[in-house]
């Protein structure tokens, strides 16, 4: 099946649907953004997330010491960085004990071909979080094996995006949402129903 992260949730209601649905991941977002929560927030919203599906916080332009400090204070296990330097600052956060999604903005093929030892990576458009779509079309350009699809899907494109690009998996936060910031409820599920089709054809 493939791998599905909903990210930017927010409330309740839209955590519970998630899960629901069946998603695999859950994102908070950690930093300044719309869709940003704290971590005491995150941590109450954690605990609707059954084991097997990851919570993940989601951070950009943030120091080391800020993503360890608020990761444990939203009782999170698993970190989405979108701006690591090295190899250095994934053993750190190994160190402190959480699995990390490497994510990746496109437009260096050097960027994609440098392994910083992630447990996962997370290819997304040229502006992390922007929800504009990119080019999936030359797989030559893309990772190999497991790696998330993010950047401008929606309901309508990813079935198209996941059977061009290859993707393991896919992540959606704009594309679920009714204005920004505000998850729409059956965007949320045609999306997920859109994955799931293309995964069983």
């Amino acid at each position: 099946m493939t791998f599905i992260k909903m990210c930017g949730l927010q409330d309740e209601a839209t955590v519970d649907l998630a899960v629901e649905l069946g998603v695999d991941a859950v994102g908070f977002v950690l930093v300044k953004s719309p869709r940003r929560i704290s971590p005491d927030r995150a941590a109450t919203l954690r605990t609707r997330v059954p084991a097997g599906t990851l919570a993940v916080g989601v951070y950009v332009n943030a120091s080391l010491d800020e993503i360890i400090a608020t990761a444990r204070a939203a009782n999170l296990d698993h970190v989405q960085v979108h701006d690591l330097r090295s190899p250095d600052d994934v053993r750190v956060l190994h160190d402190a004990g959480f699995t990390v999604i490497r994510a990746i903005n496109t437009g260096g093929a050097e960027a994609l071909s440098e392994d910083f030892g992630a447990d996962l990576l997370l290819v997304d458009g040229a502006v992390a979080g922007a929800g504009k779509t990119w080019d999936w079309q030359d797989r030559s350009a893309l990772p190999s094996g497991r790696w998330v699809l993010a950047g401008g899907l929606n309901p309508d494109n990813v079935e198209r995006a996941l059977s061009t690009s290859g993707a393991w998996g896919v992540d959606v936060s704009s594309g679920i949402e009714a204005e920004r910031g505000v998850k729409d409820p059956g965007l949320m599920r045609a999306f997920a129903q859109a994955v799931r089709r293309n995964a069983s054809e």
